[in-house]
């Protein structure tokens, strides 16, 4: 069984840094065979993607514009998220995710909507104040 437990949260200023952990056990994270990913929510509205893994190359949300990096540690089986140039608007609670690979024919891919994914962790609350 699947369990994902985030870590690193916090509250810091505009500008600042914050670095996530996501501890994973049933499962291996760099398993090409598993998408990860890091999803964000603020009351009200639809949870979405951050960032993630998708057949072991790293996406980005349109709004990151360079300031996240994911990562993987194979040796601790961790996904992380280093988030920098914090802005008021990141404020939201951050989830990890993790997905087995889809596929339809001959492509494989990683569900886009948030709905799709089926091992998620408790969160943890990003709060980036001006």
């Amino acid at each position: 069984q699947v369990h994902l437990a985030e870590s690193g949260g916090g509250s810091v200023q505009s500008g600042g840094s914050l670095t996530l952990s996501c501890v994973a056990s049933g499962m291996i994270v760099s398993n090409s065979n598993y998408c990860m990913a890091w999803f964000r929510q603020v009351p009200g509205k639809e949870r979405e993607g951050v960032a993630g893994f998708e057949k072991g190359r790293p996406i980005y949300a349109d709004f990151v514009q360079g300031r996240f990096t994911i990562s993987q540690d194979t040796a601790k089986n961790t996904v992380n998220l280093q988030m920098n140039n914090l802005q008021p608007e990141d404020t939201a609670a951050y989830y990890c995710a993790a997905e087995e690979l889809r596929k339809r024919g001959s492509v494989t891919y990683c569900p886009a909507d948030s709905y799709n994914w089926h091992h998620w962790g408790q969160g943890t609350q990003v709060t980036v104040s001006s």
